[in-house]
């Protein structure tokens, strides 16, 4: 699909941007505790939990073909869904966008001109924005495409889109072909995201050289992965891409993370996550997928659902979701601890 692109060049220009950093700031580098081999060993283990970790995620939503009472219809999804989401909104609060507003405020970029003002802030502002209009554009680029196919296509086909938009558009809402594509959309942007951040949480485990670190991110990453794979496998699901855009789509996600702790191996001599250069660059990164998960939690995941006639109509089913909602970000809040 063209909206795989922009996921794929990202992932490998922000990696190429990040390894790049050199130490040029007086800071106190990372004070190493234990051997390399050691760490060496903690981090391969680390790849094979965190990847298995973020391909069951990423997986489990789709068992719903295989069993029913976990399908799209059932309330069972709904409440997972909103478990997931919970995971999402708590990753852009808790986890990514205070690591930004610490390493654009950090006393390293004093005399650069960023401690003088919230950047991280702006980012995520910036970014937040730029997917609603995104977002936008592409569901108005949608709409006329619609109209232009019910017309039969031609020049005159163009002046009559106006007019029948309204109608198009009205009738797409009730159409389930109009609630795939916006899961499409959603899917894509949600990715863009995750797959942000999650090269750079495996950037900065790969350049680590405590093996005291390394040691509790194992199973706070492999959880944070799982509950991330969750997520974006619901929206994959509902989208009902093709069989190998899924495919692609998932790995994709699964291999980010320790792709990152890969190339964070190779420039761990090198990469000081203390130098202006990294602080910067994984700040801003941060501020902008903080402002990409927090946007699509709220309002492409949760107002849908929460506002849906089934749930507001369904007491216990409300109530489930509540509850659901809560433990996905109380969780995903109290791994923040470790990562």
């Amino acid at each position: 699909m063209e909206l795989l692109k922009p996921i794929s060049l990202t992932f490998l220009l922000s990696t190429l941007v990040i390894t790049n950093v050199v130490a040029d700031c007086t800071c106190e580098p990372e004070q190493i505790s234990g051997d390399k081999s050691k760490a060496l060993h903690y981090k391969l283990i680390a790849i094979a939990s965190i990847l298995t970790a973020g391909g069951v995620g990423v997986t489990l939503p789709f068992l719903g073909k295989i069993f029913p009472a976990l399908g799209p219809e059932k309330d069972g999804f709904f409440v997972v869904k909103t478990f997931a989401a919970g995971v999402i909104l708590a990753t852009g609060f808790i986890h990514i966008l205070p690591q930004a507003f610490s390493r654009l405020s950090s006393q390293c970029l004093e005399g650069h001109g960023w401690t003088e003002f919230p950047m991280a802030g702006l980012v995520a502002m910036v970014a937040t924005m730029a997917t609603l209009l995104f977002e936008s554009s592409a569901a108005a680029y949608q709409v006329r495409a619609a109209a232009t196919k019910m017309m039969g296509g031609g020049e005159d086909t163009e002046m009559e889109v106006g007019i029948m938009h309204d109608h198009v558009h009205g009738s797409l809402l009730m159409d389930d072909d109009a609630e795939v594509r916006r899961y499409r959309i959603i899917s894509q942007v949600l990715e863009l995201g995750i797959v942000i951040h999650s090269v750079i949480i495996g950037l900065s485990l790969g350049a680590s050289k405590s093996p005291k670190t390394i040691k509790p991110l194992i199973a706070a990453l492999s959880f944070h992965q799982l509950f991330e794979g969750l997520g974006l496998g619901g929206n994959i699901f509902q989208a009902k891409i093709k069989s190998w855009a899924s495919v692609v789509m998932g790995v994709c996600f699964a291999l980010t993370t320790p792709s990152g702790i890969v190339v964070g191996i190779l420039v761990s001599n090198t990469y000081d996550a203390n130098s202006s250069k990294a602080l910067i660059v994984q700040g801003v990164l941060d501020a902008a997928a903080a402002g990409i998960l927090i946007y699509m939690a709220l309002v492409d995941l949760l107002s849908p659902d929460f506002k849906n006639p089934r749930m507001q109509n369904n007491k216990f089913l409300l109530l489930a979701s509540n509850i659901s909602l809560i433990l996905g970000a109380g969780l995903m809040s109290l791994l923040a601890k470790w990562v």
